[in-house]
């Protein structure tokens, strides 16, 4: 491949990732009619049409499409690696875009980061809050945090906190008024909040353990939220038992304001990691972000 070809593909990824001219022009810093001029060159030596153009927008055609994925990622892995080798030139500097559900960005990466902050000036760390299962390569993320469970096999996986249990709670007046479950199937007489998963869009069925033996129940109840945050205030209100996260509500627990049940059906399980593409040479900058994450002990 000449030089030439490789800075022309450059250039129409950058128009077909924008989706415009101008903004592709913006992006590379050249002027509009320039990139156009070699967007046409490049058409002309492959002998194909690659951008279908209208007067409002611009997308690839076939070939175009086949293109973007044939030497899109190879050209990321170059130019991630570039920039790698040139941030080892001074300190740490550069953008860590991270994507991160709600509870764990507040309780694992604001910490860290907070004090990391002001060691690093040069560091920017942009957290994208996501409770869905994000394609951190497609999104062009440098990592993502999920639990042990859920990373893919061909991500690299650093724990960033110890195995978690969940807890099943509800108030102290609201028990007065139901009998306490003794297992996971009494559940189904109880007035349960509910919450609906952001990747499939069905509501989360309670999972239990106990003796080896794994079981799943669909509750019922009057409330349906997607956060836990808010089924904890819910739960708090007394409007029925809550499924969260153990940390959410071991401070209530302790303050006699929630009460739990189920102790004995709720078994640790992998807790967060922090992963990334195992294909990506991380830059000083996410190492720095990565170590200050990652569990110690």
């Amino acid at each position: 491949m000449a030089r030439s070809d490789l800075s022309d593909i450059t250039a129409f990824l950058a128009v077909a990732r924008e989706g415009s001219f101008t903004k592709g022009a913006a992006k590379l810093g050249v002027s509009q009619s320039a990139l156009s001029q070699t967007i046409r060159n490049l058409e002309e030596r492959l002998g194909l049409r690659l951008l279908a153009r209208t007067t409002r927008n611009v997308s690839p055609t076939e070939a175009g499409e086949r293109l973007i994925q044939a030497v899109g990622p190879r050209l990321e892995e170059v130019e991630a690696e570039l920039a790698a080798m040139m941030a080892m030139r001074d300190k740490p500097s550069g953008t860590v875009r991270i994507a991160a559900g709600e509870h764990p960005a507040e309780l694992l990466l604001w910490p860290a980061i907070e004090r990391l902050l002001p060691d690093y000036p040069d560091i920017t760390i942009e957290i994208v809050i996501d409770n869905g299962l994000t394609d951190i390569v497609e999104q062009r993320l440098d990592a993502g945090v999920r639990l042990g469970e859920s990373i893919a096999k061909d991500m690299v996986a650093v724990r960033i906190a110890p195995d978690m249990r969940m807890a099943v709670v509800g108030t102290p007046s609201y028990f007065t008024k139901h009998p306490k479950p003794k297992t996971p199937q009494d559940l189904t007489a109880h007035n349960c909040i509910n919450i609906r998963m952001p990747t499939a869009g069905s509501l989360y069925a309670w999972e239990f353990e106990k003796g080896g033996r794994a079981l799943k129940v669909r509750v019922e109840g009057q409330l349906i939220f997607n956060s836990a945050t808010m089924a904890t205030k819910a739960a708090l209100a007394g409007a029925g038992l809550a499924f969260v996260p153990e940390e959410r509500v071991l401070s209530h627990i302790k303050s006699g304001e929630l009460t739990r049940v189920l102790i004995d059906w709720c078994q640790p399980f992998a807790g967060f990691h922090l992963y990334y593409p195992s294909r990506r040479q991380p830059t000083p900058a996410f190492e720095v972000v990565a170590n200050a994450l990652r569990q110690r002990g």
